[in-house]
């Protein structure tokens, strides 16, 4: 696969980068739409993301060269070029959550509130964004068969495309791109349909979500970062889901009707 759309002059436009900022824009219109029904204006949604992709991508850069930091200890300089891929999405999200934890202390907003306008968000431009990982044909499996793969019901393109010096990978980018994507309608529908819905319960939601499919999908990756022989990945899903867990059981169990997501 070719990672770069076009070239002008020393500037190109890759995928990857096109990607990322598409999931950016879409994931911000729809939080737009659902602040609005809390009266939290555009204004500060647009803020608020303004500082979370900002620091969340910072992060997500960081953790990704602090786990692989040989890779860049020759020449620092390769650290600034994201758009070559490498970032984390479990950087981004911690760097991010702790911009917005900030933010809404500032602004005296209900920090959960914020946080289940924005996971629909998030998970959508997952989804999205693992694309350009196809594109600069990373974030694959261990080797694999051409048959195997259309076994598993898997388009043409994305097969081809993960044959790389004409070896056959699986496409790790896909299957956590998909699970994102059911994420997202899995959210969309709670949120819609689950009148006992508590402030928070659809960020704990999230983070169950999440969590699950990046273990198993975790598994097959042959490019994980590692720490002590595990999977970072997996530990800190684990964490995740743990939190996520914990914290939805306890809202649940949590009778105060203020805490309801939405005041029917």
């Amino acid at each position: 696969m070719d990672p770069v759309i076009f070239t002008i002059g020393n500037f190109s436009v890759r995928w990857y980068s096109v990607l990322i900022l598409l999931g950016i824009i879409l994931g911000y219109f729809l939080a737009v739409k659902e602040a609005r029904k809390f009266n939290i204006s555009s204004d500060l949604v647009l803020d608020v993301a303004f500082w979370v992709i900002i620091f969340g991508i910072i992060g997500a850069r960081v953790y990704y060269v602090l786990f692989n930091f040989n890779l860049y200890k020759d020449n620092l300089v390769d650290i600034f070029k994201i758009w070559n891929g490498g970032l984390a999405i479990h950087g981004g999200i911690i760097f991010g959550f702790i911009t917005l934890v900030i933010y809404c202390k500032i602004k005296k907003v209900s920090i959960f509130r914020m946080t289940d306008i924005i996971v629909p968000s998030l998970i959508l431009a997952q989804a999205i964004g693992r694309w350009g990982n196809f594109f600069n044909s990373e974030a694959h499996g261990p080797v694999t068969t051409f048959e195997n793969l259309k076994s598993l019901f898997i388009p043409n393109f994305i097969i081809e495309g993960m044959k790389i010096n004409d070896i056959y990978y699986h496409p790790t980018f896909f299957y956590e791109s998909l699970w994102c994507l059911i994420g997202f309608v899995v959210i969309i529908l709670i949120r819609k349909f689950y009148k006992y819905l508590k402030v928070g319960q659809l960020t704990c939601v999230y983070l169950m979500w999440y969590s699950v499919g990046r273990v198993f999908i975790e598994s097959l990756r042959t490019d994980s970062l590692m720490f002590m022989g595990y999977k970072v990945a997996q530990l800190v899903s684990v964490g995740c889901f743990a939190i996520g867990f914990m914290g939805f059981v306890y809202l649940c169990f949590n009778r105060l009707k203020k805490g309801l997501y939405y005041n029917r």
